[in-house]
This record gives structure tokens, sequence and C-alpha cells, in this order.
């Protein structure tokens, strides 16, 4: 009996049948390290954290990766799975899945030369510039050695209780590496032409099919765009894509860019779908089902690529870890209450090479679903004063948790800094965060008051039981001689306000909002931010060779017609950007360096007057003579309430930027106001 056609997304909800089994839809949750695999008791938290995604009616799940054997670990002491001890720990993560009603697939990864420890190994002794070892070249002795214990580790998955395995071919690990040119040099059996570089995902996919057993999911994750020199050519991929077919997989996922290229492709700035194009260019022409990826953040957009024919399913990661009920908001038109990933890298993946457990800039609770709520507290009447990141985190954990909570803003919008955020290009993904908080204000019975300023004194008369102040920051001004010159304008000025800004522009300031400054000037007027011609555009940018006419999809990036020329100074002698996220912020610089913005550390400032902005750099003194002069130099704390609250006896909250100024960022400011959803009565 067939299902019935969702009257919305009928492409996503219709099921799956991969001939043994059936999934309930076209989407997948994508393979995502959290940093749970390797603590101690850690697959306890992954349990629950997968157990909350399979109620939230995802298809399919992959977990992080898990190497095959030491040599494939990520890092010292990584994640496997070798050992029937621990098959029997990952029997606890399946169990919770699978009592949830979900399917599962671990994810099979041999880091190769991308590992972090002196035991690493690659087909060729060829340093990655993001590793500081040098790997160890694979004898044929070992490469079969590796072929066997890729086997033995799916089939060790299937006895901890796994749907399938999905084998990680792409984004330059060692399955790559041995099919790429670039990192190939062998002159035996498994290198040299095409036929023997493929030989070892070959043999890797007939060995865990025999292994495994033929009613298993064996993902096999193709990569199927390099994005760097002396990639694979399409006509590799395709090819590839055919024998691995042959060899017994029973879907094809699409990988993205090798962790050594230098083109964004998860970050904000990269549209929606800008990928999905090179899954469909294999539509067709297999018999299996294709999974495309990157940047599909929206059940609009998962239907529109399904129903236009890119792909048989879609693979969100980060979506369902900003909100692991995704699949079951959109299947019961509730899409409008998704909190939707705003793909800011922040909390997942600078986490992870931060060696910390991944969470979610919008979820705080992401990794961390085990953590008792608060819901034992009495209900209390409480004021959230400003209505920005922090306070609307704040507002809606509370109210969700059963007290009356008000919430105050001065302004007429809620926001605060999200509302300059959401200006900039690359950034736009702001406005969703602000649509959940807009919606969860109504769904969890907030009481909005915009346009509304307090004191202590109404507060302790509208008899509030405690008060959380949340009221964000205020520039700071440097002490510069003119500071208060008409060429000098503030960040606010410009992002919020809309002050026009003349051709020549001077930042003072290259934290992240120097950075977001820059980006917001020098982006033509004419970029769009959704849309075919965004991806166009993107490609266009970044030398993404739409055509694949050379290997790895690469080509000469097209020049921009720049609208001003930009100066980001800073007084540090720091790199510039040096702050900025790890996995993000290179884009930023090269965005900004491919733009001609001139970034120079270690400048002192000595006056700004008609003649422009007055500075010694490198012991020489300048003057660079511009129509603005923007100030980006750090903010300080709004907390004027505090003081008289605390002497009312309120219990008082600092929260966000009123806590602290200093290295604020919206992933502390809504993780703070979670916290106190979070507290116990004591």
């Amino acid at each position: 009996m067939s299902s019935p056609v969702h009257p919305i997304y009928p492409h996503l909800f219709s099921p799956l049948d991969l001939g043994f089994t059936t999934l309930k839809n076209r989407a997948l949750m994508g393979s995502m390290h959290t940093g749970l695999e390797e603590r101690k008791d850690g697959l306890r938290a992954l349990a629950a954290y997968f157990a909350a995604r399979a109620r939230g009616g995802i298809g399919l799940m992959v977990t992080g990766g898990i190497a095959p054997n030491r040599q494939g670990w990520l890092a010292p002491f990584g994640a496997k799975l070798t050992t029937r001890s621990e098959v029997d720990r990952h029997r606890t993560v399946t169990r919770a899945v699978h009592d949830e009603g979900g399917k599962i697939c671990m994810q099979v990864l041999h880091a190769g030369r991308y590992a972090m420890h002196p035991m690493l190994v690659a087909p060729s002794p060829l340093r990655a510039r993001i590793s500081p070892f040098r790997p160890w070249e694979m004898s044929a002795r070992l490469v079969r050695a590796t072929i066997d214990d890729f086997a033995s580790c799916a089939a060790m998955a299937r006895a901890a209780g796994y749907d399938g395995v999905e084998i990680m071919g792409s984004e330059g690990y060692l399955i790559n590496q041995f099919i790429a040119p670039r990192t190939n040099k062998r002159s035996d059996d498994w290198g040299g032409s095409f036929e023997n570089r493929i030989r070892f995902p070959l043999e890797i996919m007939k060995k865990v099919r025999a292994k495994a057993g033929k009613d298993f999911i064996v993902i096999f994750r193709v990569s199927m765009l390099d994005l760097v020199e002396e990639g694979s050519s399409w006509e590799e991929v395709e090819q590839l894509a055919l024998a691995i077919e042959g060899a017994g997989a029973t879907i094809i996922n699409t990988g993205i860019g090798w962790h050594e290229a230098r083109i964004p492709t998860i970050a904000t700035m990269v549209p929606r779908g800008a990928y999905a194009w090179v899954t469909q260019r294999l539509m067709g022409k297999l018999k299996i089902p294709l999974i495309t990826t990157n940047r599909i953040n929206t059940p609009e957009k998962a239907e529109q690529l399904l129903r236009d024919g890119f792909a048989d399913m879609v693979s969100m990661a980060r979506p369902l870890l900003a909100d692991p009920d995704f699949v079951q908001k959109a299947f019961e038109r509730r899409a409008d209450e998704i909190n939707t990933c705003i793909a800011c890298n922040q909390a997942c993946l600078d986490h992870i090479f931060q060696h910390k457990v991944a969470s979610c800039l919008v979820n705080p609770r992401a990794c961390r679903e085990s953590s008792s709520h608060g819901s034992g507290r009495a209900p209390k009447k409480i004021a959230v004063v400003g209505a920005g990141p922090a306070g609307l985190s704040a507002a809606t954990e509370l109210a969700t948790v059963g007290h009356e909570v008000h919430l105050f803003e001065a302004s007429g919008a809620i926001g605060g800094q999200f509302n300059m955020a959401k200006r900039i290009p690359g950034k736009e993904e702001f406005h969703e965060t602000l649509r959940y908080f807009g919606k969860m204000i109504e769904k969890r019975g907030v009481r909005l008051h915009l346009n509304t300023a307090v004191d202590a004194a109404f507060l302790l008369k509208e008899g509030f039981g405690e008060v959380v102040l949340a009221t964000g920051v205020a520039p700071r001004t440097p002490r510069i001689e003119g500071i208060e010159h008409p060429k000098v304008l503030s960040y606010i000025d410009v992002l919020l306000h809309g002050k026009p800004v003349g051709k020549t522009v001077a930042i003072i300031g290259a934290g992240g909002i120097g950075f977001d400054v820059a980006m917001f000037l020098t982006t033509p007027s004419e970029r769009q931010s959704s849309g075919v011609e965004a991806v166009e555009q993107y490609r266009a940018e970044w030398g993404i060779d739409a055509a694949y006419r050379n290997r790895g999809g690469i080509m000469e990036p097209e020049a921009e017609d720049v609208p001003r020329k930009v100066w980001l100074l800073q007084r540090s002698k720091t790199r510039i950007g040096e702050r900025l996220g790890k996995t993000t912020g290179w884009a930023h610089r090269l965005t900004l360096k491919k733009r001609g913005v001139e970034m120079w550390p270690g400048v002192q400032y000595r006056k700004i007057d008609d003649a422009g902005l007055h500075l010694t750099v490198k012991g020489g003194n300048h003057v660079l003579d511009v129509d603005h002069v923007i100030i980006c130099a750090g903010q300080e704390p709004m907390r004027d309430l505090y003081e008289p609250l605390v002497q009312a006896g309120i219990p008082v909250h600092l929260i966000g930027g009123a806590k602290e100024a200093s290295e604020l960022d919206a992933e502390r400011a809504i993780a703070e106001g979670w916290q106190l959803g979070m507290i116990n009565e004591e």
C-alpha cells in the first residue's frame, strides 16, 4: 500500500525503496564529527544525540568518521571500530536510534595524510599543508591489509547493530588520495593509470559487500568535485561511480572539495544548494540512488532539488544539528518553526578543530541532549531586558520551562546586533534566526514589549521576581584626535542606519565587525544573495568550473568590479583576522584580498582631519586621503540597570554583551540565554 502524497513536500516525503529495506523519506543526516566519539562514555551522549534526530523523523543518519585501524585515526586515540569491546559500546547508539524508529549508518573513514599523528600513511609520502606530519608511503602489503580492515570494520558495524556503513571516499581522505593524481605518485599496481588508482576503492567496496552481506546499506561517498589542482576529471568521476555501483554500493553520496582546497564549500557565503549541479550530472547514468549535499538548509530547497531532478536524496548535516526536529516540523507543515542552520561553523566545525565537543550557535542544546532541563524551578514572573540574541534565547527558554516572561526592547524590532549582521553579504541567513525567534516568542507565550525602555523603578513596581539583563553593547570610541570629524562614522551608522559611505574608506579595527564592514562596503551592489544568479556569481568569484573542463573542476576566478577602495587597520601587530573562525576566517581574508582591501597591522593613529586619517605604520608616517573613517574598535557593555536593580534587591542575571563585551559573539550570547533555562531550583 503506497503512502499518501505530502501536500507541500511530496518528493522529500516519498519513501526510498532500497530493495531489502525502505527509507521513510529522502532526507539523510550527513556525517559530522561531534567530538563525543572520543570522550569517555561519549557514546552514551552520542546515543541521546542521534535518538533525538531519529525522533525528529530523519530517514537515515550517518555517524562521524570511525577509523578502521589505528593508522587511520584522525588524531591520537581517535574513534575506531576494531575490537569486540568497541562493538558492544556502539550498540548503545544503535539501540537508542532503533528504539525511536530510526535507521543509522556508521561512516568508515581513514584519514590518510590528513591525520594529526606520526603514524599516518598515504599512497605517496606527500605532506598535506593541513597536517604537521609527512606520511609514510604504504607498502603493497599494507594496502591489502587496509582493504581488509575496511571490510572487517563494516562487518563489526553490522554486529554493533548499524543498518549500514558509509565508506568515506572523498574530501581528500585516504581513498580520495589513491584516486587523484595529485596525491598518488605510485608506479606499482596501485598507481599510475586511472584503472590502477581506483583499484583501492573498488577492492574496498567489493570486500565490504562480501563481508557485511547483501542486506546491508553501503553508501559510498564519491568526491565528485575535488576543487584542487591535479584532482579527478569529470570522466574519471563518472567512470568511478559506475564501477562503484558495479562493485555493490547501495547508494552513492556526493563529496565536495578537499579540506585543503581554498574554495569555501559549506560556509554561509556559499549560496544554498550551490553544488547540486555536480550530482545532477550523474543523474540518469546510474541505477542506484544518488545523494546531493552542501548548503541545503530548508525543506523548500530540499524539495526543489528533488523535484527538479538534481538527486534522489538530499544530505543535511548541520541543519539537523541546528534543529533535530527539522523533518518532523516540515512533515507537520510547521516549517516556520524550524531553527535554521546559518552555516556559521562557529560552534560545530570550529569547536572540532579546537578539540572541543561540537554544538550549534543557534541550538546550544546540540550534543548536550542528555542534559536535564530546568523544569524543576518554581514559576516566576521574569523580565528580560533587551531582545538581542542573548535576550531572545533567555526569554524563549525561560518561557519553555513555565515562567511568565516579559521581553522588553527599547527599539521597534527584535534582533539587536543581528539586525546589522543580516545585512552583511553572505550572512543573510541571520534573517532565518530572527524569523525563528519571532515564532518562538509567539509559540512560548513570551510577552513582547517593543519600543519600551524600562528602569529599575518600573521593574520593581511590576513585581518581577528576577530580571535578565541582555542590554548588549555600545560601540567603543577610541581616543584619537579629531574623532568627532564629519568623516568619522561608527559601524552602527553604516550597517544599521544606512548612512552614505564614500569611495575611499579606512576602517579602524580589524576584528569580526571590521571584516563585516569591509565585506559590506566592497561587495558589488548587483550581487545576488539567492537563486541561480547567486550560484553563478559565487562560481565565477571562486573559480569553480561548472563545465568541468579542468581537473578538479577549478579555473581562474573572475575579477570583480569592487565599488570602493578600503583600508582595514588594527593596532595589534598580529596577523589581520587571526581571531576569526578557523574554518571560515581564511575565506573572509582571501575574499577581501581579492577585492584589493589593504590590511595593515601595527598601526598607530595620530589624528583625523580634512586631509584624512594620519597614522604611523612600520615607522613611517602616512595620511590616508579617505572620504570616511569607520570605527570598529570594540564595544563596551551596556548595564546601567544592574546596580539599581541589585540595590533594590531584585535577583539579576547578566548575559551576552551586557555581561562581557570583549570577544562578544552570538554563540556565547545565545548559549548564556539557553543556560538560564537549564538552571534547576536549588
